[in-house]
């Protein structure tokens, strides 16, 4: 049209606009906004007002807030294009600070403005600025029956961990959709009740990709990987075509699960889909973190170096990703000079990269530079210590035999140090035989964590290495006293798709006979090459001296593990 010599007014100019913020085109969004500039037009509040969405939608936020200054008139589409930009792209603390500064200006919100407020509390987890929010719309009767708003009123609770609330808002509301639904599905895992989740995905007449996430995503993170896995099985049966945030969580439950043979199946399920972690988009540097993940988590470092490789552009979380991984698998020297590559490419570190660092320290035994990490942190680059820290500072001196110091770290943290820290000292303390600081120790476990089987057992086992069984009954009357109960331990393996899984003095193995003779035949020439297994507290309790070999085991098959 401007090329043809047709006249353009402002309503032109602004319909433009509004199809470059629908295709998020931003070059030719500025080349309209420049032509804008040149003619006799001031940014009147239709022009603004989509200048202002059209560099929102395409995530240039310092150039939406510099068309929304120039603004010679503003009226509310304009407030809330600039509310709605900073909620999308962030920070959200800027949206609430510019819809203060809307009604100090004497306008008045409407349901889209506090749709976005709304959401903007959500990723801020700021109830308090939500209930004063949510108080308003009360006020406002016309505001009640507004879906948009219900949504994010439920999805605010829900992500503040409000269950109750999110429900309330959720059964008052007079109609509900696919997002109401989601977001109470979402809540409820947040909340770690995944029955109730899986109950509300089980009535929803409608699902879509982002309604069997929430769930996937809920099984991951409460623990209950295999469920994760079946549900997104379950996802393909359906045919639902899943996202990034789909391969990112199924990832992770392969992680936890250190199932290689799955997390392969869906790396080539990934490349199936489509995304392919080389090309540098956000969503797939969030497959790419994933991958890497997953491949350190199940110890083949290779396999998650070559990934890092071909990432275009990493992110903090890729770099973590290797250093942690790094220092898990014993890779100590590796860890360093990918944290020394980091810093090279100008990554500043953050409290998750110093974990990886001390923690490749401690494996490595490296004390003197866990020393100097540890105390470059606030100095260098300004991170306070968390317990994290403080926790594998503990677990290197421990490991290191330095157990005086490390006792007195944990007596200047600035924060109580819980069960975990003094955990890993009183393991320390029973690899180096110092049974009086253990004492001690466990003395602080028990007072903060009374129930806790591991610890009177750690202690148990260091009296029976000194022989003071005496000592050993002591402790095992007091976990009685107590009404502690050790949990059996647990292992397992997969073989053809199939999971065995072997406790404790479990008796119902078809072949357990079988598993006796031969754990027998290892038992014995394990002490003709010279080791002693250690006594466990189990076998000198007198009350179960009768009971069959210590060693028993279970089968369980469990679902079919084909992803690809």
């Amino acid at each position: 049209m401007h090329s043809e010599d047709f006249v353009v007014n402002e309503y032109s100019f602004g319909s433009a606009l509004s199809a470059c913020a629908g295709l998020t085109d931003l070059n030719m969004g500025v080349q309209i906004h420049a032509l804008i500039s040149k003619s006799r037009y001031l940014l009147d509040v239709y022009m603004g007002s989509a200048l202002v969405d059209m560099y929102s939608k395409c995530g240039v936020v310092a150039c939406a807030q510099r068309a929304f200054d120039e603004m010679v008139i503003r009226n509310i589409v304009s407030w809330n294009s600039l509310i709605t930009c900073y909620e999308q792209n962030g920070p959200a603390g800027k949206a609430l600070e510019i819809f203060v500064r809307m009604m100090d200006n004497g306008v008045e919100p409407d349901e889209v403005t506090l749709a976005s407020v709304v959401s903007a509390c959500a990723s801020l987890s700021a109830i308090r600025e939500g209930l004063q929010i949510h108080a308003r719309v009360i006020k406002r009767d016309k505001f009640r029956n507004d879906l948009v708003l219900g949504n994010a009123l439920v999805d605010m609770y829900a992500k503040c961990k409000r269950v109750s609330e999110a429900r309330l808002v959720f059964d008052r509301m007079p109609v509900r959709d696919v997002v109401s639904e989601t977001s109470m599905v979402s809540g409820y895992a947040r909340a770690a009740s995944v029955k109730a989740a899986r109950l509300m995905f089980s009535k929803m007449m409608e699902r879509n990709v982002v309604s069997w996430n929430a769930l996937i995503a809920g099984y991951t993170q409460n623990g209950e990987n295999e469920e994760a896995v079946r549900l997104f099985l379950l996802l393909k049966r359906e045919s639902v075509w899943p996202t990034h945030y789909t391969f990112g969580n199924i990832l992770n439950a392969c992680a936890n699960l250190a199932d290689l043979k799955l997390g392969r199946q869906a790396h080539t399920h990934i490349l199936k889909h489509g995304f392919w972690f080389q090309s540098g988009e956000e969503s797939d540097i969030f497959v790419g973190n994933s991958l890497i993940d997953m491949y350190m988590k199940c110890g083949m470092v290779e396999d998650g170096c070559l990934v890092f490789k071909q990432m275009v552009e990493k992110d903090i979380v890729s770099w973590n990703a290797m250093i942690v991984g790094y220092a898990k698998n014993g890779y100590g020297t590796d860890a360093f000079e990918i944290f020394r590559k980091m810093l090279l490419y100008g990554e500043k570190p953050d409290h998750v990269t110093m974990i990886g660092v001390l923690s490749a320290c401690s494996h490595a035994g490296l004390v003197e530079e866990g020393r100097r990490f540890f105390h470059s942190m606030r100095a260098e680059y300004g991170l306070e210590p968390l317990k994290d820290h403080f926790t594998c500072m503990i677990d290197l001196l421990g490991r290191a035999g330095c157990l005086d110091e490390a006792n007195d770290l944990i007596q200047t943290m600035p924060m109580q140090p819980d069960a975990v820290v003094w955990g890993s000292l009183l393991a320390a303390c029973k690899v180096h035989g110092n049974i009086k600081l253990g004492m001690y120790v466990a003395e602080k476990l028990m007072e903060i964590d009374p129930l806790n089987s591991g610890r009177y057992v750690l202690l148990s086992n260091m009296y029976a290495e000194l022989g003071r069984w005496k000592d050993v009954v002591k402790v095992r009357k007091q976990m009685r006293q107590q009404g502690v109960v050790k949990q059996p331990g647990c292992s397992w393996i997969e073989i053809q798709s199939r999971v065995h899984v072997f406790m404790v003095k479990d008796k119902r193995h078809p072949r357990r006979k079988d598993i006796h003779l031969v754990l027998k035949i290892l038992t014995e020439q394990m002490k003709r090459a010279g080791y002693v297994p250690e006594a466990d507290d189990d076998e000198i309790c007198e009350e179960e001296s009768d009971s069959e070999p210590v060693f028993q085991c279970e089968m369980e098959p469990q679902a079919d593990s084909a992803v690809a």
